[in-house]
């Protein structure tokens, strides 16, 4: 049975009220940063000195350097996770239990491990075959992959049920069926969770300083570290500044791309409903 949730649209004098809340929030919020702000500078911990960092063209190169080897991480661990999980997704789908079974205890196993402790396993075990940035890889791929194949095998079982059968009523197989008639219209709906899975990657090449792997965070680190700085506040805002950045980024192209396969879906839906209407007038 349905459930029916009511909902009561606000009159304009809860609207007034709404936005006193909100400016008042506003407010608070403003007035809890400026005190902190305030009491670091009071400190010494974000003077003007503290920040002379930026103006070191060497620091400078440091940290681009870091930030490149970030988006190789996050590029390489992507791309291997997608295919790892279509792989997998495949696997928890196959109507053999002799792969079905082992698809779902390496997605189970590799979902429930933390990253970090996969990073330092993984360095610890193999690290003289894969080096620090080869460990950091090689766990976003398992733990990424595991969630992916996930979003794959949900994204494919919302597919209506008819698109399918009736895929199967022209002679289509199995793979063929999957990969031309459901994979194609379960992006559309699995595309949000991907690109914020791809997000989740990104952040978590920060896990790589515990290792050395040399993405930014590691270099980060050296420089709040060196007795010349002892700026630990500074470096971290300005990480947190270069990640809200590039992660913002990615979500807003998340949102664009979901428009774009939306609006190209209505399309074709009119597209078929116009020829329909067509043929149905010719008959």
């Amino acid at each position: 049975m349905s459930q029916v949730l009511l909902y009561d649209i606000p009159g304009p004098r809860a609207r007034a009220r709404h936005r006193i809340y909100a400016v008042l929030g506003g407010l608070f919020v403003l007035a809890v940063l400026a005190a902190a702000g305030w009491k670091l500078w009071d400190a010494g911990a974000i003077t003007g000195e503290t920040w002379t960092f930026l103006n070191e063209p060497l620091i400078v190169e440091d940290l681009l350097g870091g930030l490149v080897r970030t988006f190789e991480a996050a590029a390489l661990a992507i791309g291997l996770a997608i295919v790892f999980g279509a792989v997998f997704a495949a696997g928890r789908l196959s109507g053999h239990s002799v792969i079905r079974w082992p698809s779902t205890l390496v997605v189970q196993f590799f979902r429930a491990t933390p990253v970090l402790l996969l990073i330092l396993f993984l360095f610890f075990a193999y690290g003289s075959t894969l080096g620090a940035f080869g460990a950091l890889v090689v766990a976003l791929t398992l733990y990424n992959g595991s969630v992916l194949a996930e979003i794959f095998r949900a994204g494919l079982l919302a597919v209506p049920h008819g698109q399918s059968e009736a895929a199967y009523a022209v002679g289509l197989r199995k793979l063929q069926v999957t990969t031309l008639i459901l994979a194609p219209q379960a992006v559309r709906t699995m595309l949000p969770a991907i690109i914020s899975q791809c997000v989740v990657a990104l952040k978590d090449t920060a896990l790589g300083y515990v290792i050395g792997s040399g993405e930014i965070v590691y270099e980060a680190k050296q420089i709040f570290r060196s007795p010349l700085y002892n700026n630990p506040i500074p470096v971290a805002i300005t990480l947190a500044v270069i990640f809200i950045i590039i992660n913002y980024s990615l979500s807003k192209l998340a949102q664009y791309l979901e428009r774009r396969l939306s609006r190209r879906g209505e399309k074709a839906v009119d597209a078929a409903a116009y020829e329909s209407g067509m043929g149905g007038a010719v008959a």
